[in-house]
């Protein structure tokens, strides 16, 4: 990106195993962005990188809590060339960098072939670090969980299922002074055809983060529901800062399970094993959240997607819950 001089890198602040993200600078502005580099040399990266791009493409207004996207470069050895940008360009034109990138993975796969997206840059990392390097705050949380709700309804009216919801891909922004969260991380998303609703699509993939994929994704048979399954995950954890170590990174997540010895079930792998299982909300100290705020993770976790929330339905209750609201103060 460096011969263009649009973009100079700056550091690398992630890494995972489908892409690098960087801090880097507009040089004619100064100002900062998040940029993803994703090496489209095999199919299974092909197919991530499009997904993203095209669910981040696919929006036509902005929501201040899913990351925006400014442009998408495509790099073919060393020539860069910009594919879109946030004013958005034709489907047939979309549709023939689709093609041509998906028919160039096949004549040579060595070869450098990278998807940038340059976007938003959050500076107060992700949504784990974030919550784990602070003492709970119950209107924190009710901040954070409104915002979650939002997002995830408004990229449902947007025929988009985001699929790997968890507070790793959820970022912190302090642009405005209080935390803005932004949903992140589009890779295993998908955009719905039609303008039905989102919740009659079907779903036979399994895929998401173990500890926050629904029993009916286990099954590999769901829905946009799904969805609202790992954000009842994020909330319960996020509340009683129910944590677990993560395998192969080692570092402490936010997530609920079930114990069994010393082995941690996935809820949604045990609930498929046990659909009548009652779940012990909450799990710690049953000062620490409100009735309203149990039935509501009850509604988000139900075992039956029929029986569970979906997005529209908890964007209105989220406001509705009495957990984290401001006391008025008596006044001497």
């Amino acid at each position: 990106m460096a011969t263009e001089a649009k973009y100079s890198i700056v550091r690398e602040v992630g890494r995972g195993s489908y892409g690098v993200v960087y801090e880097a600078i507009v040089n004619q502005t100064r100002s900062k962005v998040a940029v993803k580099r994703m090496h489209c040399n095999v199919p299974e990266n092909v197919e991530l990188a499009l997904q993203e791009f095209w669910a981040l493409q696919s929006i036509q207004r902005q929501h201040e809590n899913v990351i925006q996207l400014e442009e998408c470069i495509l790099q073919n050895g060393q020539v860069f060339q910009p594919i879109s940008h946030r004013y958005r360009k034709s489907d047939s034109h979309l549709l023939l960098i689709e093609t041509c990138l998906k028919g160039r993975r096949c004549m040579d796969p060595k070869s450098a072939c990278f998807l940038w997206f340059v976007m938003e840059f959050c500076d107060g990392g992700n949504m784990n670090e974030y919550l784990l390097s602070r003492s709970p705050d119950a209107q924190l949380n009710n901040s954070f969980m409104r915002q979650l709700s939002s997002a995830v309804a408004f990229l449902h009216r947007n025929q988009i299922v985001h699929r790997d919801l968890k507070s790793d891909n959820i970022l912190i922004s302090h642009r405005r002074g209080s935390p803005i969260v932004k949903v992140a991380d589009f890779g295993l998303s998908k955009v719905c055809q039609g303008k039905g609703n989102v919740n009659q699509h079907r779903f036979s993939s399994a895929c998401g983060s173990n500890f926050y994929m629904a029993p009916e994704v286990w099954e590999g048979h769901y829905t946009a529901k799904a969805d609202i399954f790992a954000l009842g995950i994020i909330f319960w954890a996020m509340v009683e800062r129910i944590t677990f170590r993560d395998g192969d990174t080692e570092k402490e997540l936010l997530g609920t399970y079930i114990s069994q010895g010393k082995e941690l079930i996935p809820l949604g792998e045990a609930l498929l094993e046990n659909p009548n299982m009652k779940l012990q909300i909450p799990l710690k100290n049953k000062k620490s959240m409100p009735d309203d705020l149990c039935k509501l993770l009850h509604d988000m976790l139900a075992f039956n997607p029929k029986e569970r929330l979906d997005a529209f339905q908890l964007e209105v209750r989220i406001r509705q819950i009495s957990y984290g609201k401001q006391r008025q103060r008596s006044v001497s």
